[in-house]
């Protein structure tokens, strides 16, 4: 069985790879039971998807390899500190820990941190950058949408 220290290295090493690739510099595993069951790297420049980074990339490796959305019991392993988008995925899916091999103080020189979207994240709605609008729009019709959804999965 590996350990977590070889998890790291792997992710590094799917890093640096990318990098000679002309890929960004991040790679990420997803390990249960001590096994890695995913992997992915930052495809941004590849794919033009701005949410293609390594981590979320595999974490939905690892949705598809363990047959669910929900991946409790499972730990991720980065060569990078989780952007905000990547470590609220890793929440929503139950991941139970994280580790990471650069901080974003390490990245803050080369362009690679996240640190300034963590700190405008903390703000309040109201006096963050970006416009958020709640517009409540209920269109009705013979079953509101939640009441839909509620009704289809309880079969």
């Amino acid at each position: 069985m590996s350990s977590p220290m070889d998890h790291l290295l792997e992710a590094i090493a799917l890093a640096r790879d990318n990098v000679r690739r002309g890929g960004r510099p991040f790679g990420a595993v997803v390990v249960k039971d001590g096994k890695i069951v995913a992997r992915g790297v930052n495809e941004m420049l590849a794919t033009h998807d701005p949410t293609a980074h390594a981590e979320l990339l595999a974490l939905r490796a690892a949705g598809r390899a363990l047959g669910t959305p929900r991946l409790e019991g499972c730990a991720v392993y980065a060569s990078g500190h989780p952007c905000p988008m990547c470590l609220a995925a890793m929440r929503m899916a139950g991941i139970e820990q994280v580790a990471f091999a650069y901080s974003n103080e390490d990245g803050e020189p080369y362009g690679l941190s996240t640190a300034a979207v963590y700190a405008e994240l903390a703000k309040p709605f109201a006096q963050q950058a970006m416009k958020l609008v709640h517009m409540p729009v209920h269109p009705g019709g013979p079953v509101e949408l939640y009441e839909l959804w509620r009704a289809a999965s309880s079969g």
